[in-house]
């Protein structure tokens, strides 16, 4: 499954969002995450949630006391967010080669 260009789009524009908070901030002010690690390091961290929350819902199911509706809809948020993880390391590695290709 691919990501779609509006869920790209989303998900740049809030890193973009962010970025111009922390710029806006200043230097000494801008808050942990104001950086391009700062940002990759917290999408990781929200897809392993979103992934142990699916995981956790998937279980409550399968004990009989999940709702159908829950699982699928924690199932879809993970699916959503390590597909924008996997698109950014694909769009990182890709600079990354770019820039590795250049003559000097």
């Amino acid at each position: 499954m691919t990501i779609k260009a509006l869920d790209a789009a989303a998900a740049y524009g809030r890193a973009i969002k962010a970025s111009d908070a922390a710029s806006s901030l200043g230097a000494a002010e801008a808050p942990a995450g104001a950086d391009f690690g700062g940002m990759v390091q917290t999408m990781v961290s929200d897809t392993a949630t979103a992934l142990r929350g699916a995981e956790n819902a998937s279980a409550k199911q399968v004990a009989g006391k999940g709702d159908m509706i829950d699982v699928v809809t924690a199932i879809g948020a993970a699916e959503s967010a390590l597909h924008t993880v996997v698109a950014v390391r694909d769009r990182v590695i890709g600079a990354y080669n770019d820039i590795m290709r250049m003559q000097i």
